[in-house]
């Protein structure tokens, strides 16, 4: 049994988001509550798993009470449900402690979803801010891989991006041709791609060429 803490100024809010949870086998909400601060000594008293929480709330703001949450409880998941845009919000509330972040437009179906998402220890955010977090990620990554080249490794990406040859290539930076041979095997490795297209398409991508 999922137990749930429902979090959120709103007492209709509230209201439709138990009937609907509480219809789940599986799923309880066992407290309801309207202010940020009422949250600490609920959870002292009573087991709680997951808690859906609005951002804007009175007294103690979502974001605050989250931080304090997890301080705490580090095993208790917490769900931000609010209208407040997930492009400015959803990675400080991740960044805070949450597991998740919901719209209010979302679907009931998507609230039930993410809760069971959370409680299983994953992220819950829409397939929009996922796909974004993703790319970030996937962005930092490379970043990462480029400030891991030498100098020499760079110069020669530079001198592979404007076509080059090895031959000319070692006469420029006056080594030979085995050592430019070299350095071209070690960036495939570390950019992690396996041809010349490939590399000088992600030079190009992080403004080295």
């Amino acid at each position: 049994m999922i137990q749930i803490l429902i979090v959120d100024s709103h007492p209709i809010v509230r209201a439709g988001l138990e009937l609907y949870l509480n219809s789940k086998p599986d799923l309880k909400v066992v407290g309801s509550l309207g202010s940020g601060i009422e949250i600490f000594d609920f959870i002292r008293k009573q087991k709680v798993d997951v808690i859906i929480s609005e951002i804007d709330l009175p007294e103690l703001n979502g974001i605050t009470a989250l931080r304090a949450i997890k301080k705490e409880n580090k095993s208790i998941n917490v769900l931000m449900f609010s209208h407040q845009p997930e492009e400015i919000y959803a990675i400080s509330t991740l960044k805070a402690g949450a597991s998740g972040y919901l719209n209010k437009e979302a679907s009931v179906d998507m609230i039930e979803e993410a809760v069971r998402k959370v409680h299983s220890g994953e992220i819950s955010l829409s397939e929009k801010m996922d796909k974004h977090l993703r790319y970030e990620d996937t962005r930092r990554s490379r970043s990462r891989m480029f400030k891991k080249l030498s100098t020499r490794e760079v110069e020669v990406l530079k001198l592979l991006s404007i076509g080059r040859k090895n031959k000319e290539i070692a006469e420029e930076l006056d080594i030979n041709e085995k050592t430019v041979s070299t350095y071209k095997a070690r960036l495939f490795k570390k950019l992690n791609v396996n041809n010349i297209i490939d590399l000088i398409h992600q030079a190009k991508h992080h403004n080295l060429t």
